[in-house]
């Protein structure tokens, strides 16, 4: 059992600003006593798009060199929900999370598969436009438990949770930047839903309100800790916060040897 914290932020194209609010709720997360902490989609950059490709930074640049120190300094695992992480190809980043131990070294990383492109009422954004999809599902192990990783758009895809619960993953990461138009519909239902199909933990860390981005503009929030049975048992209020909650492990095995729904798959 330990104490984890999903961060709500309102992070901008400020990347300082970002990094200040980032910094002092991961540290008032750790003072609380949370053993991993996870920050939202977007925590370093959110505004232009086309700015943000030409301010992408490598794995070994100075926005994952604080985080990995910030980490170890607290003694936390900590999970950078995504950076605009450089990529080989012209005009295109990556939308990468970046898991540290308390060492501050990089445990995992993982490249969102899944681009956010669509044209709805009140959105119309085309993240590929910008962003280079990842190939890989991830889950990473540590002292606390085994890990999956996602990042927003991927929650609407169930079929890489199933991939993640049978990687081995007892809790699922889904940092986010949703959309206020989808988000007020769709963001609780689908968390419920997929800690309900992987009898896993979901921590959802979450942007919420205005950015000077004009394809997002507003992100709903509500960062959430759903546990495995598809209870919210922690929510983030409105504006810059947490969620914190117990993960208990043992809840995990307990649920999944009374309804092992992973051993009655027949498709």
């Amino acid at each position: 059992m330990f104490t984890a914290a999903a961060v709500q932020l309102t992070s901008t194209s400020d990347e300082e600003g970002n990094w200040e609010s980032a910094r002092a709720l991961i540290e008032r997360a750790a003072a609380h006593g949370a053993h991993f902490v996870a920050t939202p989609e977007n925590t370093n950059y959110l505004g232009p798009h086309e700015e943000k490709v030409r301010r992408a930074e490598p794995l070994s640049g100075p926005t994952c060199r604080r985080f990995g120190e910030l980490a170890k300094r607290l003694g936390i695992h900590l999970l950078l929900g995504s950076f605009n992480e450089r990529s080989d190809e012209a005009g295109r980043c990556y939308n990468t999370g970046v898991f540290f131990g308390p060492d501050g070294e990089i445990r995992a990383t993982y490249r969102k598969i899944h681009l956010f492109d669509v044209d709805i009422p009140e959105v119309r954004f085309a993240e590929s436009a910008t962003c280079k999809p990842g190939e890989t599902p991830q889950v990473v192990e540590t002292d606390l438990g085994v890990f999956g990783l996602s990042i927003c758009y991927d929650l609407r895809f169930p079929e890489l949770y199933r991939r993640l619960a049978d990687l081995g993953a007892e809790v699922i990461a889904i940092p986010s930047a949703f959309t206020l138009a989808t988000g007020k519909d769709h963001w609780e239902p689908l968390l419920r839903a997929r800690a309900i199909e992987t009898q896993c933990y979901v921590i959802a860390a979450a942007q919420h309100g205005k950015h000077d981005d004009g394809g997002l503009r507003e992100s709903w929030g509500h960062a959430m800790i759903v546990d495995p049975w598809g209870l919210p048992v922690a929510t983030a209020a409105d504006g810059p916060g947490l969620a914190l909650a117990e993960i208990d492990l043992a809840r995990v095995a307990r649920i999944r040897r009374s309804m092992p729904v992973a051993q009655h798959r027949r498709l």
